[in-house]
């Protein structure tokens, strides 16, 4: 405890109003101020269960810690060690931190009948849906799970929560799953591998920040589903076993500078109602079934995103999808130059080479602009019905097209007033590549 007494401001201060008559007013002010600041660290009347610094080592079990936190909030520490959970850690009050020593610390959720690590939620919530829990915060530790266990985190009305740090794999359900956290929901930093369901999966959220994130091999790395206006940046997504990012009924997003590699379906997909959202400046690799699926996406912006390597539609743009703005994209094969890096033929289809551009099915109101094809497998445009309407593709260069096909075409679209093709400037077809083999 910090005493006025023996502190050299104050006695600083008492001498200045002893030996110098003209500035004791402001040695006065400047002495108050201090005993002030002083005061404000000392135990209040009344509040013994203010919030508390809680060391989980002095405690039986880390539910015993996590259940000593008053009302008012307070931060647990756990230690370095291994823990293993049979039941769920629960955290029921607001205003609460769990730290831990980074990767040092491991809760191991032992539970078999599909119950998560950590449940955060108020008392009651199971009956009455509209209470909420404010301002809980878990960093720097790690959790594991099996095919068994349910969710790693399991957060249901928990509004501005924040998840840093925090290494989530193994688990039978998803990494994270944020359940109506409706207000201000961080998640950033954090590693989550080896998942079930979705890395993390997002149900009706709102203004949602996820940054800065490792997903690695789950099913799918983001679902974001009812929600509103998510910002999803600088993560790292690589080999899902299904999808990348799956945005659903969802508008005023952003998703951009992320890294989508190797999915075996989907690099994103916007579906069920999804409007005004810019997906922009991602890297989109190496995806089997395609990049970027529009199945039910207006008004929305796809910019300067770059497509290598995506089989089959680099872009898909439904018949429930319309009045979208696809400009300054580059889409592209492995080739470096003269040569391909990978194998035109290989039994592993992952590892062929591969370049797609844009699908377009019963759709309507599409401005197609700035983009730059080359080393496609077929067309750069494909229109794949007579339905397409008020279709503008202007000012786009492609070349080395049509590499997988009898006659090449560099727009396989329908020749009719209300599909338009204006200042487009096309190369050869099928240039010759050396494989360069990887």
């Amino acid at each position: 405890m910090l005493h006025c007494e023996s502190h050299p401001l104050k006695r600083r201060n008492l001498m200045l109003l002893v030996t110098s008559h003209c500035t004791k007013y402001l040695a006065v002010v400047a002495l108050l101020a201090f005993v002030a600041q002083s005061s404000f660290a000392e135990p209040k009347e009344g509040l013994a269960d203010s919030a508390v610094v809680i060391q989980a080592k002095d405690f039986d079990s880390i539910q015993a810690a996590v259940d000593a936190i008053p009302e008012q909030g307070g931060m647990v520490v756990l230690p370095a060690g291994t823990f293993e959970l049979q039941e769920p850690l629960v955290i029921r009050t607001e205003r609460t931190r769990i730290t831990g020593a980074g990767p040092a610390t491991h809760l191991v959720n032992k539970n078999e009948e599909g119950q998560p690590a950590i449940q955060i939620r108020p008392d009651g919530y199971a009956e009455n849906k509209k209470l909420r829990l404010w301002q809980v915060q878990l960093d720097h530790f790690q959790i594991s799970g099996n095919p068994k266990s349910g969710d790693g985190i399991h957060a249901a009305g928990i509004e501005e929560i924040f998840i840093q740090g925090v290494s989530i794999h193994h688990h039978g359900r998803h990494g994270i799953f944020l359940d109506f956290c409706y207000e201000d929901p961080r998640i950033s930093d954090c590693l989550i591998t080896y998942n079930k369901e979705a890395g993390i999966k997002l149900l009706g959220c709102h203004d949602i920040v996820v940054n800065a994130n490792h997903f690695e091999e789950n099913l799918d790395g983001v679902r974001c589903l009812d929600g509103f206006n998510l910002t999803m940046n600088g993560n790292n997504l690589d080999d899902h076993l299904g999808n990348g990012v799956i945005i659903e009924n969802t508008y005023g997003s952003v998703v951009s500078g992320n890294m989508i590699e190797e999915c075996e379906g989907w690099g994103i997909i916007l579906d069920r109602d999804c409007y005004g959202i810019t997906l922009s400046s991602n890297v989109i690799a190496h995806e089997l079934k395609g990049g970027i699926d529009l199945r039910d996406a207006w008004g929305c912006a796809i910019s300067a995103n770059t497509f290598t390597i995506v089989h089959q539609a680099a872009v898909h743009v439904g018949e429930n999808s319309g009045r979208l703005n696809i400009s300054a994209n580059t889409f592209s094969n492995s080739d470096m130059g003269g040569e391909i890096r990978r194998k035109l033929e290989h039994k592993v289809p992952m590892q062929r080479d591969a370049g797609a551009g844009i699908v377009l099915e019963k759709t309507e109101d599409i401005l197609i602009t700035g983009n730059l094809f080359s080393g496609m497998d077929g067309a750069a445009v494909k229109c794949k019905s007579e339905d397409c309407e008020r279709i503008h593709i202007v000012g786009n260069l492609v070349t080395d097209y049509g590499r997988k096909t009898e006659q090449p075409v560099a727009f396989e679209v329908p020749e009719k007033e209300s599909i338009q093709l204006q200042n487009n400037m096309i190369g050869p077809a099928k240039m010759p590549r050396q494989e360069a083999g990887r």
